[in-house]
């Protein structure tokens, strides 16, 4: 199995959620970022989403957006990343790490290149915010071909019609995006994420992961008692840019707040259960 399929299903053996973990690779730095990833992996994370620095972010709100334009001026290029991958890998053989991006930067090279570099870096999954399922081709068969999960997006308007094109040729999670807006400014309802989850689990042998909003344990743990992960992003990048701007270890920091996280999700099931 895929490191993204072990990890879930080990998860699932030990009926526990996954602390899908994001920052910006290169923010504030490209030279910040390895310990970065490695306080995620120490502080409890199950998953690594590394963000692509982009121009564009569309998807994402204030804080992303920040961190996409300090790694942009701090010389941040899709090759530096895939080398902190590779780096990450020789530390980490065995602990998945998924890409989250723009198609520009995954394609303008040709869809082969991008993929066929992804995976001798060790990657193992790809998270494309403007490639829809109905337009597959441009990545999707490369990152098929190169052994890479195409990890694809549901929202709360993805209706019962369109949800099985989104499935198709899908792989490692299946990403439930909770508010149909940007990342970290508002989070949805308990009620709704419930009721899409179990839509989404009655479609899909995938695991389902909940993002967008998610910023405190108490948040996360509500979460993984209902889904197969919890994403957070905002939160954990904002404690990278409050600890830079003060001179202080953005990898202390990250590691302090995963932790928290962790624990939160790694009991929320026993508490349900009690």
């Amino acid at each position: 199995m895929s490191r993204l399929a072990t990890t879930f299903a080990h998860l699932a053996d030990a009926n526990r959620a996954a602390l899908v973990a994001f920052v910006t690779g290169g923010d504030p730095d490209p030279a910040a970022t390895p310990a970065i990833l490695d306080a995620l992996v120490e502080g409890g994370a199950d998953v690594i989403e590394l963000g692509m620095p982009f121009t564009d972010p569309m998807a994402d709100g204030p804080a992303i957006q920040l961190a996409n334009i300090r790694s942009l001026g701090a010389g941040t290029t899709t090759a530096k990343l895939l080398e902190i991958v590779a780096d990450f890998r020789t530390r980490h053989p065995d602990f998945p790490i998924v890409l989250m991006g723009y198609a520009n930067p995954m394609v303008r090279r040709g869809p082969a290149w991008f993929a066929d570099a992804a995976a001798r870096a060790g990657v193992d999954g790809v998270i494309c915010v403007d490639i829809p399922s109905e337009e597959d081709e441009a990545l999707g068969p490369a990152l098929r071909a190169a052994g890479i999960d195409f990890v694809r997006l549901a929202t709360p308007t993805t209706d019962a019609a369109r949800l099985p094109a989104v499935l198709e040729g899908a792989g490692g999670f299946l990403y439930y995006v909770s508010v149909a807006g940007i990342t970290g400014k508002q989070q949805a309802a308990q009620t709704s994420i419930e009721a899409a989850v179990a839509k989404l689990k009655a479609a899909t042998d995938l695991p389902v992961a909940v993002g967008f909003g998610v910023r405190t344990p108490d948040q996360a743990a509500a979460i993984a008692r209902v889904a197969d992960g919890v994403v957070v992003g905002s939160a954990i990048v904002d404690e990278i840019a409050r600890a830079a701007a003060s001179g202080n270890d953005p990898a202390a920091a990250v590691r302090n707040i995963v932790k928290d996280l962790a624990a939160a999700i790694r009991t929320a099931r026993q508490e349900k259960a009690a």
